[in-house]
């Protein structure tokens, strides 16, 4: 029996696939989309628990092993800095501390009693994130409120994207995750946090992302890198084409050990960053070349489609052309044609030539343009348009002329017109028994 077909993604879940491939460097599409269909296609969580495995801490879909779980230390090492709160000192210390001792171990286990009962009464609330972006807004905004705005530049955005930005800009990515019920967050904001040279130091040499662990994104960032007390950072950057937890600081530092720490973990990983800077610039250049060559390419393909078109351009007009000339010369050939047929029906029509002796006769004498003469007898009876149609029958005569007196020079009406649409005869045209006429070519006319 054959395994059902998955289902077809949509274009949003395509997207989001693609993305989250991007992001965890994974090469498997289908562990992609198994990651994100359990975690219900939430982008932001499936890259925390992604992250989360990294480190060597099973995912929430997965059972931890009976064994314990074996970390490669050569690509997950990951360098832990916890400042431990001071022991008491003196008898004085000493006494307040062991008089405290029970308060706050009992506060603090009615809190986890009742936070433990509390969920099955009411879900957390912070399990559900709706507007991560508006956590982290609203977190800033609160920040601020309390610390002033002498902070290093938040990152006003998700968890998510901070990991897409750093990623692309090949910077480290800082992670603060603030407790607001710790009793050291506020020291270390005031101490620490907003220092002048902490400030400088962060906004000069990586991004910086935070938000508050009441906030819903915060918890669920929270969730993701299992820090054990507050306040918590997180250094992250892209490693073996991963986005990957390289450092974490915890407990009450001061501004000095805060910024050699974060300097001692940027040194300890440039190495990794200037490999994937020179890939990516590798990566880059092959590109440009590519596109360079598929620029050329296309630029070649242009050139050699404007040759043939215009080769075929100057092909089709010269066929065109020498249509053209055929036919014209078809043409030519049937006005030639056309013109013989013309010229035997007049020839086949011309009365016969009156003998020499007939006193009606008149003898004409015709000068042709290629100076030849012809000579032929009418009677003076017959219409002007005879001596035409004789002298059209002629092959040497021209197609198209008129016949011209000598003295006095006139034209003769041989053709009908509007006005005199039967032309005259040979004697009332006024000519003699013997005349001599000139033909004259009206062909280029």
């Amino acid at each position: 029996m054959a395994a059902p077909e998955e289902p077809e993604l949509s274009q949003a879940q395509t997207e989001k696939l693609l993305q989250f491939q991007d992001l965890t460097g994974l090469e498997s599409m289908d562990q992609c989309r198994r990651t994100l269909e359990q975690h219900n296609w939430n982008i932001e969580a499936a890259v925390q628990d992604r992250l989360n495995e990294q480190e060597g801490v099973p995912s929430v879909f997965n059972p931890p092993p009976s064994r314990p779980l074996q970390v490669n230390t050569a690509d997950h090492r990951v360098y832990s800095y916890i400042v431990s709160r001071p022991q008491p000192r003196g008898l004085l210390g000493w006494s307040y501390y062991l008089i405290m001792l029970p308060f706050r171990f009992t506060y603090y286990t009615l809190l986890d009693i009742f936070r433990f009962a509390l969920r099955f009464i009411r879900p957390d609330p912070r399990g559900r994130v709706t507007d991560p972006v508006g956590d982290v807004v609203s977190f800033i905004h609160s920040f601020e409120e309390k610390y002033g705005r002498s902070h290093p530049v938040f990152y006003q955005g998700t968890y998510s994207q901070a990991l897409n930005d750093a990623k692309r800009e090949l910077r480290y990515l800082l992670v603060y995750l603030h407790g607001e019920d710790h009793q050291d967050t506020d020291e270390f904001c005031r101490s620490t946090l907003c220092t002048e040279e902490v400030v400088t130091f962060l906004n000069t040499r990586m991004l910086f992302w935070a938000c508050s662990t009441s906030k819903p994104e915060g918890y669920r960032v929270s969730q993701a890198l299992r820090e054990n007390t507050y306040p918590f950072l997180a250094m992250i950057m892209l490693k073996g084409r991963k986005m990957t937890v390289v450092g974490r600081l915890e407990g009450l530092i001061q501004p000095e050990d805060f910024i050699n720490q974060l300097t001692f973990i940027m040194d300890a990983n440039q190495t990794h960053l200037m490999s994937e800077r020179l890939e990516r610039e590798e990566r880059n250049q092959t590109q440009v070349l590519r596109q360079q060559q598929d620029e050329a390419y296309l630029a070649s393909l242009l050139a050699d489609q404007e040759k043939d078109r215009k080769k075929r351009e100057e092909q089709e007009q010269r066929r065109q052309e020498e249509e053209k000339v055929r036919q014209s010369a078809l043409a030519e050939e049937r006005r030639r044609r056309t013109l013989e047929e013309e010229k035997e029906r007049k020839s086949e029509c011309l009365p016969p030539e009156p003998p020499a002796d007939d006193p009606e006769s008149v003898k004409i004498v015709f000068k042709l343009p290629n100076d030849t003469r012809v000579e032929r007898r009418f009677l003076f009876g017959q219409s002007l348009t005879v001596i035409y149609d004789f002298l059209f029958s002629l092959k040497e005569s021209p197609e198209k002329f008129q016949i011209v007196t000598n003295f006095p020079r006139r034209v003769l009406p041989c053709l009908p017109t509007e006005e005199q649409p039967n032309p005259p005869t040979l004697k009332e045209a006024g000519l003699s028994r013997s005349e001599v006429l000139f033909v004259q070519d009206l062909t280029d006319d």
